[in-house]
């Protein structure tokens, strides 16, 4: 049951991602802070999940969710700090999906997917850090976020 709704937070989470930069309404600080923000909460949920079998990941998970989610109050309600973090976020955001993907790889290895769900977090945060610092575009990051969050989901519910 908590893997299923896991799973299933994970696809919410990440088509939410992936729809708020096609809306194009939201600014560049709200949109990282908001990706960051959502990342945050899957991370807090599967960290809360995982700690009656798995306490060591579960810790990590649950020190990531807090710091991911810290970092990205800043960003939604403080814009002026994009300014001020602009450059050292994006790849700040992209090392911290790579990090996910190697905590993912470290947490999942008894799981059918788990491997491939570490390995999309580390190629994607690796996408992320290269077309960040080529195209800085939110949309794009964005949406590199939530793709991991749907495959992570789906891989999940894949799993039994």
């Amino acid at each position: 049951m908590k893997t299923k709704f896991i799973s299933l937070l994970a696809i919410l989470l990440g088509l939410i991602i992936i729809a708020f930069p096609i809306m194009g309404v939201i600014g560049v600080s709200s949109l990282i802070g908001l990706s960051v923000l959502l990342m945050s909460v899957y991370l807090l949920v599967v960290g809360v999940s995982i700690i009656d079998y798995n306490t060591s990941g579960a810790i990590l998970d649950l020190f990531l969710g807090i710091v991911l989610l810290l970092l990205s109050i800043c960003l939604i309600f403080n814009p002026a700090l994009l300014g001020f973090l602009t450059e050292i976020s994006l790849y700040l955001a992209g090392i911290m999906l790579i990090v996910v993907g190697l905590v993912s790889l470290i947490n999942n290895r008894t799981s059918r997917y788990g491997f491939y769900i570490g390995i999309a977090g580390v190629v994607l945060g690796l996408l992320y850090i290269i077309i960040g610092t080529y195209l800085a575009d939110p949309i794009v990051l964005g949406t590199l976020i939530g793709i991991w969050l749907v495959v992570s989901g789906i891989l999940k519910l894949m799993d039994r």
